[in-house]
């Protein structure tokens, strides 16, 4: 049975309204209705599948970051790029903190935070997934839970980060009070989150593959991180465009829209994330963002 909210699941107010209609493309071809709030902005998959009933939303063979193995030409691509952003990643944080004590939220499999050991981090992940927490635990051993209740209270962290991971946590305030306290007072959070106002999520419409409904519960536009960054006593450092996934959501969304041949819809795809990365003039209009907090 679906969890229909009555207040915004980030400020608590019960004033929203309607937004899109948006149909899971992926699994089980079912519309769901995304929900604006009118005071903060966010906007809000509503009604949605429970915590307990997610899982099979999931169970399908192109959720690449459970994976580790390419199973097709895409899942290859996607592989490569993401093993190219793993040591961008790196280069970024370490921008911010040297080699110290991370924790990744999300980890999948662990690739970040195995790059992270190799470079001198000391690391810890959480992973709600047995599947995807198995394979991080044969890289990293017993550094990865499967729940942040699982780390000691009084364990704190210089970075903690969340990449593509914010929209698919149920308790959205609960949440992320647990990953603050375990972040150091002059330490620093790492969000990547897509942006329903990106070109490409404007191009595509209803078939944008960043709605991942219902799996994304949360669609974080720049007025929805802002009011997030209030909502939870935080200062914005920067924010860095992820240029890649307009061209991977691009492939995906042309996939949903059409039946057109791999090869015109590999070139639509790369055009068009072209396109929406060249008409991301300022930081926060690229189709995912990090945005890189600290503690105020």
């Amino acid at each position: 049975m679906s969890q229909r909210l009555l207040k915004c699941p980030l400020c608590k107010s019960g004033h929203f309204l309607n937004y899109k209609e948006i149909t899971d493309f992926s699994v089980s071809k079912e519309s769901f209705i995304v929900c604006k709030c009118i005071s903060c902005g966010l906007l809000f998959t509503n009604p949605r599948p429970r915590e307990n009933e997610i899982g099979p939303y999931y169970d399908f063979p192109d959720y690449y970051s459970h994976e580790d193995k390419a199973k097709n030409l895409t899942q290859w691509i996607y592989n490569q790029v993401r093993n190219y952003n793993l040591s961008q990643k790196i280069k970024l944080i370490e921008q911010y903190a040297g080699p110290g004590k991370l924790l990744d939220y999300g980890c999948g499999t662990g690739q970040l935070l195995f790059e992270a050991t190799i470079n001198f981090w000391k690391v810890n992940g959480i992973e709600p997934n047995r599947n995807a927490r198995e394979k991080a635990i044969a890289k990293l051993g017993e550094k990865v839970f499967s729940s942040i209740d699982d780390l000691h209270s009084d364990q704190t962290y210089d970075v903690i980060t969340l990449f593509h991971v914010l929209e698919h946590v149920h308790e959205l305030r609960k949440t992320t009070k647990s990953i603050l306290k375990h972040l150091k007072s002059n330490g620093y959070l790492f969000i990547a989150v897509p942006n329903p106002e990106s070109y490409d999520a404007k191009h595509y419409g209803n078939f944008w593959a960043g709605w991942d409904v219902p799996r994304h519960l949360y669609h974080f536009t720049p007025e929805g991180i802002e009011s997030f960054r209030k909502e939870f006593d935080l200062t914005l450092k920067e924010i860095k465009p992820m240029n890649f996934d307009a061209f991977y959501v691009s492939l995906l969304s042309e996939k949903y829209k059409s039946n057109s041949g791999i090869l015109r819809a590999y070139t639509k795809a790369i055009w068009n994330g072209f396109k929406s990365n060249h008409n991301a003039k300022e930081p926060g209009q690229y189709s995912s963002n990090i945005y890189i907090f600290s503690k105020q």
